[in-house]
């Protein structure tokens, strides 16, 4: 932070003369190697998704979310379609490169054009999709395109504090913990501590090249096994 002063002596922000309101996030695809993250749309992905979860040994992915798993395909579909709908969340399925089939779900939501600030959520990945190299690509192309594309100043996550799975993800992504809000919203009948991560814009350039190394294709062995890790690499 800058140490520079007003006419009262008094320490302020850096100045942002250039700084416009940022476009929000469009309705297109982004693709990759291992995935494509693509708007939600519930007649096309309904069926996809719905046996992805399915697939779950038990319903434990749905524990730290909003809702659960409708018991039918065509309850799911008309849930999807009231999330495709919205513009805040924006709702995207991705999309697996080999299979072309939906196998998880993520969003970006509280979009702030004015400030520059986005956030991802709303976080579901199915057991095909959950620890692979698509779930990292997917999240990087997301924050590629806040970043790159879009011009936004910060990427925010967040979680219930409880969530350790989602905690460990933000910090292998590179987000930056800032902090728990204490009894921050009462969800499923039972209160929640919200734990905050952010990435800014000034950090991301590191990240995007942590994340195109780990990617390629000469990272991993003929069994799909990382050769260094994310982390290695960002230390690195």
């Amino acid at each position: 932070m800058s140490a520079r002063e007003n006419e009262f002596g008094q320490p302020i922000g850096p100045a942002l003369p250039d700084w416009s309101p940022r476009p929000p996030p469009p309705r297109t695809a982004m693709p990759g190697r291992t995935c494509r993250v693509e708007p939600l749309d519930a007649e096309r992905h309904a069926g996809d998704l719905f046996s992805a979860f399915s697939a779950a040994p038990d319903r434990r992915s749905w524990t730290y979310l909003g809702g659960t798993l409708p018991e039918t395909q065509a309850a799911y579909r008309a849930e999807l379609a009231g999330m495709a709908a919205g513009t805040d969340p924006l709702f995207h399925a991705i999309v697996d490169a080999d299979t072309q089939r939906a196998i998880g779900i993520a969003s970006y939501l509280r979009i702030d054009p004015g400030n520059g600030v986005i956030e991802v959520g709303h976080l579901h990945f199915g057991p095909s999709l959950a620890r692979r190299p698509a779930a990292t690509e997917a999240m990087a192309l997301m924050m590629a395109r806040a970043f790159d594309e879009l011009g936004y100043r910060r990427y925010e996550w967040k979680c219930d504090a409880l969530n350790a799975p989602s905690r460990a993800a933000a910090l292998r992504y590179g987000f930056t913990f800032e902090g728990v809000f204490r009894n921050a919203i009462v969800t499923k009948g039972r209160s929640r501590d919200t734990a905050w991560f952010s990435v800014t814009d000034a950090e991301w350039p590191r990240l995007r090249a942590a994340f195109r190394a780990w990617l390629a294709a000469d990272n991993f062995d003929a069994a799909g096994r990382q050769r260094r890790s994310l982390a290695d690499i960002r230390a690195g």
